[in-house]
């Protein structure tokens, strides 16, 4: 079934998703000191593309704090609304809410990515 969810999603809103954090991976990505940021959203961006059957764990330190507050400020807030945005516009329907509840999913990790893993 996750592997059905997989294709639907990557037809009906994942693509533009995992797009999205490919985009901003190669604009951090441009900078020397922004590389680790940019593979970190290179990393999400496979998350975004099929996301079922996978979870995000939530953990890290002061170092992923710091980060945190950097991409919020530059990254995250954008990727965050587009997410959300998608998501609410997919659970208008009773067929859409486990895709809206994906968008919602990566909405919260385009938001706190660092010190985040995908299992």
């Amino acid at each position: 079934m996750g592997c059905l969810g997989n294709i639907l999603w990557f037809i009906f809103g994942g693509f533009i998703s995992g797009i999205s954090w490919l985009l901003i991976g190669c604009l951090w990505c441009i900078t020397i000191v922004g590389i680790p940021v940019g593979t970190q959203c290179f990393k999400f961006a496979g998350l975004c593309f099929f996301p079922f059957g996978k979870e995000v764990v939530y953990g890290g330190g002061v170092g992923s704090l710091l980060l945190n507050v950097l991409w919020l400020i530059l990254s995250g807030i954008p990727l965050a609304i587009e997410s959300a945005v998608i998501g609410a516009v997919l659970c208008i329907t009773i067929v859409g809410i486990p895709f809206g509840l994906q968008q919602f999913k990566i909405a919260k990790l385009a938001l706190m990515p660092f010190g985040a893993r995908v299992v």
